[in-house]
């Protein structure tokens, strides 16, 4: 039973023999762009630690200016900002990491998403309707802004430098070697951030990637040494100090306000990274719990194990991505080794 289990999984996940794996080409360090705030100290010293670790091309980094860290742009400013960045950006970019905490939202939008897909103002009408689908939703596609006109974005916060360098230090070792990991999906007591728990892939091992997965009915995980994904629904998640996340490793909690970097009702995705994790998502603004407004775990899981990076499955992981602000390492991919 145990191994009809593992083959069922790995190919329900696409996972079979190294000769029958798709081609997976995941997004190189030349076709990164960094875009650094001049007027922030912090954001000037990250982003040039970024790009010698993961070693960016000089003609990459981008440099902006916005005084005062405001949380919030208003989209005219966004469009202002934008404009700015994309001149400066080479042919070739398929992707931007935003090295800063703020701003991290455009009105109701998340910077990363308003940057990506464009600034949506339907959504701000009335922040529970439904999202508009995205192009890259369980795509394929290796070349998102060539090929569909998107360039993926990520933010890297860096409110406190030692932690930031240590998110990149997390990103670049975790194309190494495969650990023998595992994903962790909670259900929890709090039912409407159960959402998504349909998705959870079932309990089981992926022996081709050294993965276990388990389910657990718990408002918390405690003491795991392995950790490479944890998802849950909590508007606060307790014990992260107890855990060991892996180089590269995924976490996220369905709530409203997780994008939201500078809240205090509800747990901020910042607070992963600081556990330990490599990246993060979380809305910026009220979403309801519609699951399509927050990564779907088997789309996220089955594309991190493909061998793409960390900003590749999280973006293809999520449907409607309007208010939703993708941080931490974009280039960590510990399963880059089965790339073909």
């Amino acid at each position: 039973m145990r191994t009809s289990l593992c083959f069922s999984l790995a190919f329900a996940f696409g996972i079979a023999h190294a000769d029958t794996t798709p081609m997976v080409v995941g997004l190189q360090p030349s076709q990164l762009a960094i875009v650094i705030n001049d007027a922030e100290p912090n954001s000037v010293e990250v982003g040039e630690y970024y790009r010698h670790a993961h070693a960016i091309p000089a003609a990459n980094i981008v440099h902006v200016s916005i005084p005062n860290r405001p949380a919030k742009l208003s989209a005219d400013q966004f469009s202002q900002l934008k404009g700015r960045i994309n001149e400066q950006l080479k042919p070739g970019i398929q992707a931007v990491l935003m090295v800063w905490s703020a701003p991290y939202a455009v009105e109701c939008n998340s910077i990363t998403s308003a940057f990506t897909l464009g600034f949506d103002a339907a959504q701000c009408v009335k922040t529970c309707d439904p999202g508009k689908p995205s192009a890259y939703f369980n795509s394929t596609v290796n070349q998102p802004f060539t090929q569909l006109g998107l360039r993926l974005s990520m933010l890297l916060p860096v409110d406190f430098v030692e932690e930031a360098k240590a998110v990149v230090d997390r990103g670049k070792v975790s194309g190494f070697a495969v650990p023998r990991a595992t994903a962790y999906y909670l259900r929890t007591t709090e039912a409407s951030r159960n959402s998504r728990a349909g998705f959870f892939p079932p309990d089981g091992v992926i022996s081709q990637r050294k993965m276990t997965i388990k389910n657990i009915k718990a408002n918390s995980l405690e003491g795991a040494q392995d950790v490479m994904v944890y998802q849950t629904g909590m508007s606060k998640v307790d014990k992260l100090d107890t855990l060991r996340f892996l180089p590269g490793a995924l976490a996220d909690h369905l709530t409203s306000f997780g994008g939201d970097l500078r809240g205090n009702g509800q747990m901020s995705s910042q607070r992963w990274l600081e556990a330990g994790a490599t990246a993060s998502y979380g809305t910026v603004t009220e979403p309801c719990n519609y699951w399509q407004k927050f990564p779907n775990p088997t789309v996220l899981l089955r594309h991190y194990l493909s061998g793409v990076t960390a900003l590749e499955a999280y973006w293809r992981s999520v449907a409607w991505p309007a208010q939703g602000l993708f941080i931490g390492d974009p280039l960590a991919a510990p399963y880059a080794t089965y790339r073909r």
